[in-house]
């Protein structure tokens, strides 16, 4: 089973050095009834100044890869990894094993390796499109966090939205963006459930750039992206879950009173 391989490659890649745990203190910002989760970390930083190093020398981290991080095989394309700086325990990255640029469109074998996750580790499964919605690397990779979806803070935001001619969007979010919903447990094939909800919305939402996509068992998000950062604060699809993540108090203070949703506003498109 994928989940006690996760945890079994977590312990070793821990014993070895190999992953580091970013650690967080965790705020909480209320705005229009959404309960933001704000995780504060000075080493933050770190993660930023690796990164940097391996756009200065053209490194890929993931081909090859390191191997006290690697999972599994999940098909003949992609593969399983460890977030080497994770601030979620038991972070994964689903990875294809041939170079792909992670601007580019996602494919029906993507869909089919998240799936083979998705359907063993329930949680929030999220693709950065481009360096726009906050990619910090250039090779092609979705993400998934184990999450209890009672836990994600946009939950019943979107749980509430009403579908109309199978798309639905919600009037709290102040940003260009397109729900779908589903139930991936009870569909014949989840795969092409995924793949052509994904193509909806790209539809919907006119999205010709940078975007955010979110996924769970039971509803997919798609926004569109303009920028990477506001208040000097950078963020990805875990913003859009409500999950921010600041390097220190001041930025915390900095988004309390700029609010939540309208820093999401100032990097999508508003409505």
């Amino acid at each position: 089973m994928l989940w006690q391989k996760i945890i079994k490659q977590r312990e070793h890649a821990l014993a070895v050095g190999s992953l580091h745990p970013i650690p967080t203190t965790s705020e909480y910002l209320e705005h229009s009834g959404i309960n933001f989760i704000v995780r504060i970390s000075s080493n933050l930083e770190r993660k930023k100044v690796a990164t940097l190093k391996q756009e200065q020398q053209n490194i890929n981290p993931f081909l090859p890869y390191e191997e006290d991080l690697f999972v599994e095989n999940l098909s003949n394309t992609h593969l399983c990894l460890l977030n080497k700086f994770n601030v979620v325990d038991n972070h994964i990255l689903i990875i294809t094993k041939a170079f792909e640029e992670q601007d580019s469109l996602l494919s029906l074998e993507d869909f089919a390796a998240l799936w083979i996750c998705l359907e063993q580790v329930d949680g929030l499964a999220f693709y950065n499109g481009g360096k726009l919605a906050g990619a910090s690397q250039r090779h092609k990779h979705l993400q998934l966090i184990p999450l209890s979806p009672s836990s994600i803070p946009v939950e019943q935001v979107i749980k509430s939205t009403v579908t109309t001619e199978g798309l639905a969007r919600s009037a709290i979010f102040p940003f260009v963006h397109a729900i779908v919903h589903y139930d991936l447990d009870q569909v014949s094939d989840p795969v092409t459930t995924l793949a052509r909800s994904y193509q909806t919305l790209l539809d919907v939402a006119l999205c010709n750039s940078a975007y955010n996509l979110l996924a769970t068992k039971s509803w997919m998000l798609l926004v569109p992206r303009r920028k990477e950062k506001s208040q000097n604060i950078s963020l990805n699809s875990l913003g859009f879950a409500g999950y921010f993540f600041v390097r220190n108090k001041e930025y915390f203070k900095k988004l309390a009173e700029h609010g939540p949703l309208n820093l999401l506003a100032d990097v999508g498109y508003t409505i």
